[in-house]
């Protein structure tokens, strides 16, 4: 068993390959192991596991949460194909504002490790998708914050002009009118 890590263009995110062992009832793979993603350099002490399910162009995100319960995920889509990408906001970091996408899939069973001071979102590819992920930190409404998903600043290169996107996300800043946090 094991895993190959991928050190992305952007310090702190790691593209996770998993070892996937194929015969004639089908696949098996260890999907997390501790000590081994340690080894890798992930050493977050996940404390939650998510689970969603969207349509085809669902666009969820830009999500993230401000101290104290900012929150390092291991993404990964066990069903159909997402976009997901990570953009840094971490203030004085050299890729500021610059972000990181890859194709998750149940098909290539990929994991994306986005750290702390990263907004995550995705767009779903595929007919659905389902997305499992887990995280460092609890949830938390007071401290939730997010990017609107075409800011310009940003420039996102989504594959779709009008995705389906929540009341909630629509409404999200632009980042230059994002204050303080």
């Amino acid at each position: 068993m094991g895993y190959r890590f991928f050190k992305m263009d952007i310090d702190g995110i790691i593209l996770i390959k998993p070892d996937i062992h194929y015969d004639s009832r089908g696949f098996f793979m260890e999907s997390y192991t501790k000590k081994e993603f340690e080894s890798g350099g992930i050493e977050d002490e996940f404390v939650q596991d998510n689970h969603l399910f969207s349509i085809k162009n669902t666009l969820r995100g830009l999500h993230y949460q401000v101290e104290p319960f900012q929150q390092s995920k291991l993404v990964r889509c066990i069903s159909g194909e997402i976009m997901d990408v990570a953009v840094d906001i971490r203030k004085g970091s050299k890729t500021f504002l610059k972000y990181v996408s890859v194709t998750l899939s149940s098909e290539n069973k990929n994991m994306l490790y986005i750290p702390k001071g990263f907004a995550h979102g995705f767009l779903v590819m595929s007919d659905y998708a389902e997305v499992i992920y887990k995280v460092d930190n609890y949830y938390s409404s007071d401290h939730e914050r997010g990017i609107i998903w075409n800011d310009k600043t940003i420039g996102i290169k989504w594959p779709v002009d009008n995705p389906i996107v929540s009341e909630k996300d629509r409404r999200l800043p632009k980042f230059q009118d994002i204050q303080g946090d």
